[in-house]
């Protein structure tokens, strides 16, 4: 779907009205200034009409209709084709939600096509429609006005992921419930926000060094500043991996003394009730005798001192010489 198209000239928008892929075509044709068509969620209709009106590489296009792109900057023989992975941090739901930006600029024009929700350019139109003298450098100010939009998106991203990281911490050393799976998750996270800066290192380092004769010398200043942006933010993405992996390390050895904790409980309680068994075996086995009425001892237990001695003498035997072994084995 085309969210805007317009015309700019000297500097400035031409005009209001929406336009066609085709029309737009015509006023690249032209060469007189460039236009920036903007599309969400390509049909594979409005691909093909942009590969039959504008000049631009049939493997470029193929990349671009749908996403799932590593970011790049690729220069083909007429034209830029750059691909930016987007992110957003959706606070309610504690996640980032990734999307992709393809952008193809040539000689008089600038064409964005944006998969998911994350990073919505209008800003950064308006951003570039408010600087003329950016809009007189020509489609190469698109390509610099959609990165600085992303790589500015980015850093609410890692104030968010930062923040969980430095929770799921706190959560790990409190003993609270397994946060095993949020680092995963965290982590998985990390990696592919990873991906989507670490590619853009070269490209922007390469125009800083002025590498790129597309990119004027005025433009090379405003590419090393958003260049600084991202290094930025992958130095500190690159420390959040490293910190979840400590964590994740961390979070293992707790749940593994933790386990070592109920074993040692699990093996105490065994202990005691080892101890009442061991107690009560020899004097059950006593009563259970005594108990037999043989005709030898109904006849010859015949007073209060023979049951005494008999009887409870042998129970307290017992108690006696368990509580010596108790004692000399250490259990007491």
């Amino acid at each position: 779907m085309i969210i805007d198209c317009a015309h700019y000239r000297a500097g400035a928008r031409q005009h209001e009205r929406p336009m066609s892929i085709a029309e737009a075509a015509t006023y690249a044709a032209r060469r007189d200034g460039f236009v920036w068509l903007g599309i969400h969620e390509p049909t594979d209709e409005e691909m093909r009409e942009i590969a039959t009106h504008f000049p631009v590489h049939e493997l470029a296009i193929e990349d671009a209709a749908g996403p799932h792109q590593r970011a790049k900057l690729e220069e083909y023989e007429n034209h830029f084709f750059v691909v930016l992975r987007t992110a957003r941090y959706d606070d309610e739901r504690e996640q980032v939600d990734f999307g992709e930006i393809h952008i193809f600029a040539g000689p008089g024009y600038a064409i964005t096509v944006r998969h998911g929700e994350a990073s919505g350019l209008g800003p950064a139109r308006k951003r570039l429609e408010a600087r003329s003298e950016l809009l007189e450098t020509g489609p190469i100010a698109v390509i610099w006005a959609v990165l600085d939009k992303v790589v500015d998106d980015y850093e609410p991203v890692v104030d968010g992921l930062t923040a969980d990281i430095e929770d799921a911490e706190v959560r790990v050393f409190e003993g609270e419930a397994d946060q095993t799976e949020r680092i995963y998750f965290l982590k998985r996270e990390a990696i592919e926000f990873y991906r989507a800066v670490h590619p853009l290192l070269a490209p922007l380092a390469a125009i800083e060094r002025g590498a790129n004769r597309r990119v004027t010398a005025e433009m090379q200043n405003y590419f090393r500043d958003v260049n600084d942006h991202v290094k930025l933010v992958h130095d500190e993405i690159s420390s959040h991996r490293e910190l979840l992996t400590s964590i994740l390390e961390a979070n293992l050895a707790v749940l593994g003394k933790r386990q070592n904790d109920i074993s040692v409980r699990q093996n105490e309680t065994t202990k005691q009730l080892t101890l009442i068994a061991t107690i009560f075996l020899p004097l059950s086995f006593i009563v259970g005798f005594f108990g037999m009425n043989f005709g030898w001892l109904v006849g010859h237990i015949s007073s209060f001192w023979v049951f005494a001695v008999y009887g409870v003498g042998s129970l307290g035997l017992s108690c006696v010489a368990l509580y010596l072994w108790f004692r000399r084995s250490g259990y007491l």
